[in-house]
């Protein structure tokens, strides 16, 4: 069975870069009608031109932050009207942070929960009528970083933590409405968010990818396409008819196969 997303209407937030790239071009690929949603004017361009390629359906790209009010509520309203409903939801958009308690300052933290917990539950909250509408779903993109603890990871961790608990609980009570709510939590993958993190020069992103992929038990890092296609796969109703409440891991074996602490280290 092929998963298809002919005639269905999906909204992929995050996607002009990284996951959100990846996860936009193969929903385009699967015949998705898409609402792309990203910070980046000329990066968002780029790829709505490339999903346009894939079968001449041009997606309806909305530069905005979602983490205010006004770009979330502006993302709601352009995407229903223009398509007039919604099917998928992929809650991907969000900002990391290397800090810990010892340095951490307020405006670091407010900036990770603003987009990455708030500005989800924003969104979700004022597109769930539309999902009901037409027993859609809901896929949010988490990390092992909610479950595997380093120090380092402050506020990020927290922040994914509180998306899989949002995940499992908006699952529960959508249910019943006939919406499924799921996660996906990618370990280590390729994407600008390390550089922009740190700082750090491409080389030495190469190079810490590389002492990376030594401490993943199945010796490879995951790429942005690794995450769509199970982002796909769950969205799917085909696929995952009755999968709700469930945080997928895309981690090669990372999560159990080794400590926290020493993804910190790799981390430095």
């Amino acid at each position: 069975m092929e998963v298809n997303f002919t005639d269905k209407v999906v909204l992929i937030t995050g996607a002009s870069a990284g996951i959100g790239e990846a996860t936009a071009l193969l929903f385009a690929k699967l015949g998705a009608k898409l609402s792309i949603v990203g910070r980046n004017e000329e990066n968002l361009k780029s790829v709505a031109e490339r999903c346009e390629r894939e079968k001449g359906l041009k997606p309806l790209a909305i530069v905005a932050d979602l983490a205010t009010d006004e770009g979330v509520e502006r993302t709601a309203k352009e995407t229903i009207e223009h398509y007039g409903r919604l099917d998928v939801l992929i809650n991907n958009a969000g900002i990391s942070a290397r800090t810990c308690i010892q340095r951490a300052d307020m405006a670091t933290f407010d900036a990770v929960f603003a987009l990455d917990v708030r500005g989800v539950y924003n969104l979700t909250r004022l597109l769930v009528p539309r999902l009901i509408e037409t027993k859609g779903n809901i896929v949010n993109v988490s990390s092992i970083s909610a479950t595997v603890v380093a120090v380092g990871s402050l506020p990020y961790g927290m922040a994914k933590a509180a998306l899989d608990h949002f995940t499992k609980l908006i699952a529960l009570e959508l249910a019943p409405k006939g919406v499924r709510v799921n996660a996906v939590s990618p370990g280590l993958t390729v994407s600008k968010i390390v550089t922009r993190m740190t700082g750090c020069s491409e080389e030495e992103y190469q190079a810490w990818l590389a002492r990376a992929t030594k401490v993943v038990p199945m010796g490879e890092v995951c790429v942005g396409l690794d995450i769509a296609k199970m982002i796909a796969h769950i969205a799917s109703d085909d696929m995952s008819r009755l999968v709700t409440g469930t945080i997928v891991q895309v981690d090669g074996g990372l999560q159990f196969g080794t400590p926290g602490t020493f993804i910190a280290e790799q981390m430095k």
